[in-house]
């Protein structure tokens, strides 16, 4: 009876112990995957990559350290590791390289501009962008009309930006399009997309919109001022690289 006894505390000792254990290993392959899956996301290769962002997890609270050319770049980081599988939250410690450029400065429109391009399908991201005085020149080639008009139309749609003065012209030759087919952009990488290109839109910039994005199916919610507002940012976020489509579950605010 006794040694009966003393074999069920050891067992229970054993099983402690084991549990004790496992946790920290298993919270330990969780931050491997989290770290792991940023360096290997669509935005840290394509968008961060000569940038210098050390990324550690811990629990599923990850810290960015190092530095980074542009502050999108630092906004963008955290957008993406905030939205992979098992991140509670982020400190975002990354300090921009050199001095920044002035709120609604030229330099700032240009990188606003230029950032805002970046992120849809339908424009070239190769667009040259040069603001004078708050005016905006594009230059470079165009697959067609339609992309030079649409390209403008985004350009407009820029906090800051006056006008803009389109130089660009309609290429003879059909070229390839950023978005290459079969390229899959994983989710997180698209979410992050999707919320700065809306905070660069003027006409989206204040509207409280959550993203959340499953296999490249992007849903929406939140709040819009009217059915048009509502409209606007469904066809903006079609337009980002990588979604396949939209489900906006977005509400329409009450008139007082």
């Amino acid at each position: 009876m006794k040694m009966k006894a003393m074999y069920s505390v050891a067992l229970m000792m054993a099983s402690v112990v084991l549990l004790v254990i496992s946790v920290p290993v298993h919270a330990s392959k969780m931050d491997d995957r989290i770290e792991s899956s940023a360096m290997k996301s669509h935005v840290f290769k394509t968008y961060l990559k000569g940038d210098d962002i050390k990324i550690q997890s811990k629990d599923g609270v990850v810290t960015l350290t190092g530095t980074v050319s542009e502050e999108s770049h630092k906004s963008l980081a955290q957008e993406t590791v905030a939205s992979l599988p098992g991140v509670k939250s982020v400190d975002n410690r990354l300090e921009v390289k050199g001095e920044r450029p002035a709120e609604k400065s030229d330099a700032w429109i240009s990188m606003k501009v230029k950032t805002t391009l970046l992120f849809h399908r339908s424009v070239s991201a190769m667009t040259e962008v040069n603001t004078k005085d708050g005016i905006v020149t594009l230059k470079g080639d165009a697959d067609n009309q339609a992309q030079m008009d649409l390209t403008t139309e985004y350009a407009k749609d820029v906090d800051g930006v006056k006008d803009v003065k389109n130089e660009m012209t309609v290429s003879k030759t059909l070229k390839k399009t950023h978005e290459t087919v079969g390229e899959k952009i994983d989710d997180a990488s698209i979410t992050a997309q999707v919320k700065m290109a809306l905070l660069f839109h003027r006409s989206t910039s204040a509207v409280n919109t959550k993203v959340k994005t499953n296999n490249s199916v992007v849903t929406l919610s939140g709040k819009a001022k009217n059915t048009a507002e509502k409209d606007l940012v469904t066809k903006l976020v079609e337009d980002v690289k990588g979604v396949k489509s939209v489900k906006n579950q977005m509400t329409i605010e009450e008139s007082k």
